[in-house]
């Protein structure tokens, strides 16, 4: 049986307009407002499971949208340790070497945290996991990171892939088929462009 995940990327937050390494910033006004609007629409896709990421971000953007999600801590984002919550400029200044080894080495963790190579193998692991005769059709709000896990995973793409990928906020990213043969449908919007400024 097939299976169709459907990958939701949060609203946008201070932390993501600043270009914070993750942190647990809460969603604001500029994404709550798109994410009221989609559910408004009736645009958030019908599913059979709904979860959601741990992050506050996650949890405001899937009750913004109307939805009773369940915590997957496999969906967590990326763990940034020491990293966490600092802004990629600063942290660039600070430390050049450890992002530039960060930024080319998929199993290099200078800041303590994950690894490129973990983030794929954890969220992975997860999507490995579906089973084929369970829900048929899984939605999950989880940050742009484990979203880009979940493709370079799915479609077997090399680890460096990774950093080749977007995902704007409020964006569905589809994935379909099963473990080892799954087919990619990139960021259809929740809501017009006019809704997400």
């Amino acid at each position: 049986m097939t299976v169709r995940v459907m990958l939701i990327s949060p609203g946008m937050n201070g932390a993501l307009r600043e270009a914070r390494f993750a942190g647990d910033a809460p969603l604001d006004g500029s994404g709550l407002r798109p994410a009221r609007a989609a559910a408004a629409g009736g645009s958030v896709p019908a599913a059979d499971r709904w979860v959601r990421g741990p992050s506050l971000r996650c949890n405001g953007t899937a009750k913004a949208l109307g939805l009773r999600t369940e915590t997957e801590h496999a969906l967590r984002d990326w763990e940034m340790g020491r990293w966490s919550g600092a802004r990629l400029s600063d942290v660039g200044t600070d430390e050049p070497d450890g992002v530039a080894a960060w930024l080319a080495d998929p199993e290099a963790a200078p800041h303590g945290g994950e690894s490129l190579l973990e983030l794929c193998g954890r969220v992975g692991a997860w999507l490995d996991s579906l089973p084929g005769d369970g829900p048929g059709r899984v939605l999950a709000v989880v940050e742009p990171a484990v979203i880009r896990a979940a493709v370079v995973r799915a479609l077997t793409l090399p680890p460096l892939a990774f950093w080749r990928l977007d995902v704007a906020p409020l964006t569905v990213t589809e994935l379909s088929g099963r473990s080892g043969r799954w087919n990619l449908r990139c960021g259809r919007p929740l809501v017009p462009e006019a809704g997400m400024r």
